[in-house]
């Protein structure tokens, strides 16, 4: 088969799958087609589903590139026979899991400020402080985001325990640092002039991020008992 042919046999139950998507996921050594005389990749039913291994262990699963990859090095040397992939298990930090899927750009929902104010249930006061904190912001159409919905609600919740906007803005200022340190090591991925450089520069962003989101709950978490216990 061909990229294209491939991209059609996956993208029924793969929706967001582009050929960019399946060229890294190539460069990163998870799928070797064949290639013919003058150049063009000839992808077998086996190579197929291999990608649809891969797209639901990162989709449904939550595996890092690396982790699957390692599982598809086993198979091959005959060290596993082709897994059926076991149930996520949930973190233990909260409700659900830390996914890479949560850091994808999603479809655009435009918020009104009184729309915030109303689904949150917050005066616009309590708006006004959020934006001084930095903590949330409006596009530059003057909309809000499903993401500034979240923020809000949870600080409104954090504030019923006497916590203040103010108090808040550590929790602003370690986020930009942690994605500070994501951006020093995709960005340079990203310049890349090798064909889906982007595409793999937006997959490590999203697994940094979900692994800096766990590394930053489970400290939070251990600091906490620690404080308790003491």
């Amino acid at each position: 088969m061909s990229i294209g042919a491939v991209l059609e046999q996956l993208r029924g139950d793969f929706p967001d799958v582009t050929i960019s998507k399946i060229r890294f996921l190539e460069s990163e050594g998870l799928v070797t087609p064949a290639r013919t005389a003058s150049g063009y990749r000839r992808f077998s039913v086996a190579d197929c589903e291999r990608l649809r291994f891969v797209l639901t262990a990162q989709r449904d699963h939550y595996l890092p590139l690396k982790v699957i990859k390692e599982q598809l090095e086993s198979i091959d040397s005959g060290g596993a026979a082709v897994a059926t992939l076991h149930p996520p298990r949930a973190l233990s930090i909260a409700p659900g899991l830390v996914s890479p899927e949560a850091f994808r750009s999603g479809r655009e929902v435009r918020v009104t400020r009184a729309d915030l104010c109303e689904r949150v249930g917050v005066e616009d006061a309590f708006v006004t402080q959020l934006i001084r904190a930095g903590l949330i912001a409006p596009g530059a159409s003057g909309f809000f985001d499903e993401d500034a919905v979240t923020v809000a609600t949870t600080v409104r919740d954090m504030a019923g325990f006497g916590l203040e906007v103010r108090h808040l803005r550590a929790f602003k200022a370690a986020a930009d640092r942690e994605a500070g340190l994501v951006a020093q090591i995709a960005s340079p991925v990203a310049r890349g002039r090798d064909a889906g450089a982007r595409d793999r520069a937006e997959e490590i962003v999203r697994e940094l991020a979900a692994l800096s989101v766990t590394l930053h709950s489970c400290l939070v978490k251990g600091a906490v008992r620690d404080s308790l216990d003491g």
